[in-house]
């Protein structure tokens, strides 16, 4: 059977595919009082160095000859983005099934071993583009703060995470978000919608493939989808409040409505901004995440819109709390 060439999808923005949520959050997480200094603060107490040594140490860095076929998948991912970097990539020895972008100026990507166990080559590839979109994105920098807030913060700062609870409050909510921007990353890599579908619902229930329907699946998440009720939905944002991901069968949702959109054809057809022309509007990203959730006729309720609301006035109080830690911290 004949496989069809991929569209190498020369000098892309990731704000092509960046989700709505996405941008939204980030752009009020840029706005935060004292956010820069944060950054700043860690930088000079800890650097990237120190935290890819880490994983030097402790883990497998792939290549030609360690991992090659991780090795050669990432090759691939990076030219069918035509992106000018290629992030080093690292596989740990961990049960969880997960893998993350770290670092600041030069990211890199780790994988969790227990994926090989998992997952079949395309859909290791799956997951090895939706770290990329990360990467691309600019997200490894935020989600390296809120890795170290939420593990070392104690000891490298020197406040107590209480007073920083807000902020990693508004970066996990963001977190969260920036996932369903990688996913969409995922599928413009492969341009194969199933193996997306499949490490979503491997990350809900396993990987025994014999026992799992992806029809079935998709028939959850419509069941999900469909409890719109004010306590139902009370229920989901609780659900949500600790996780470091959206539930994958929203994840699985999202996608699947991104993918039969127009948005996702028309960029494989060379409809897509390029990099170095996109202008910078925290006003317009923020507006576009609120009108995503907003617009008619696509089932969301009112409750749902005053809910994306609440996050933004707890953006803000993150601020004050922000402002009054970096006084603490920076004398």
């Amino acid at each position: 059977m004949l496989v069809p060439r991929r569209k190498k999808l020369y000098d892309i923005d990731p704000g092509a595919w960046e989700h709505p949520a996405d941008t939204a959050a980030l752009a009020a997480l840029k706005q935060l009082k004292g956010i820069d200094d944060l950054i700043r603060a860690i930088l000079s107490l800890t650097t990237e160095k120190s935290i890819r040594l880490l994983h030097v140490a402790a883990s497998v860095k792939t290549s030609a000859s360690q991992f090659p076929k991780v090795h050669a998948l990432m090759d691939r991912i990076v030219d069918t983005f035509d992106w000018p970097a290629r992030p080093e990539v690292f596989v740990t020895q961990s049960p969880f099934f997960n893998a993350g972008a770290f670092g600041f100026s030069e990211p890199f990507i780790v994988i969790n071993s227990s994926l090989f166990r998992s997952l079949d080559d395309d859909e290791l590839e799956a997951v090895l583009a939706h770290e990329m979109g990360h990467v691309m994105s600019g997200h490894a920098l935020y989600k390296t703060l809120l890795w170290i807030l939420l593990n070392i913060a104690d000891g490298l700062l020197g406040i107590p995470k209480l007073i920083l609870y807000p902020v990693i409050a508004a970066l996990t909510e963001w977190d969260r978000k920036s996932e369903l921007s990688a996913d969409r990353a995922g599928l413009l890599a492969l341009q194969n919608e199933d193996p997306n579908y499949r490490v979503l619902m491997k990350a809900a229930g396993g990987d025994d493939v014999s026992q799992l329907n992806l029809n079935a699946f998709f028939e959850q998440a419509a069941e999900y989808e469909n409890s719109r009720g004010v306590l139902d939905s009370l229920f989901k944002i609780l659900n949500l409040a600790w996780a470091s991901h959206p539930f994958p069968v929203l994840r699985l949702s999202e996608l699947r409505t991104w993918a039969a959109s127009g948005q996702y054809q028309a960029i494989l057809d060379g409809n897509y901004p390029k990099r170095g022309l996109k202008v910078e509007d925290a006003e317009a990203d923020l507006r576009r995440g609120y009108d995503y959730y907003a617009k008619p006729g696509e089932g969301n309720e009112d409750h749902i819109v005053r809910a994306a609301k609440d996050i933004q006035e707890g953006l803000g109080k993150a601020a004050a709390s922000l402002e009054e830690a970096l006084k603490k911290l920076l004398g």
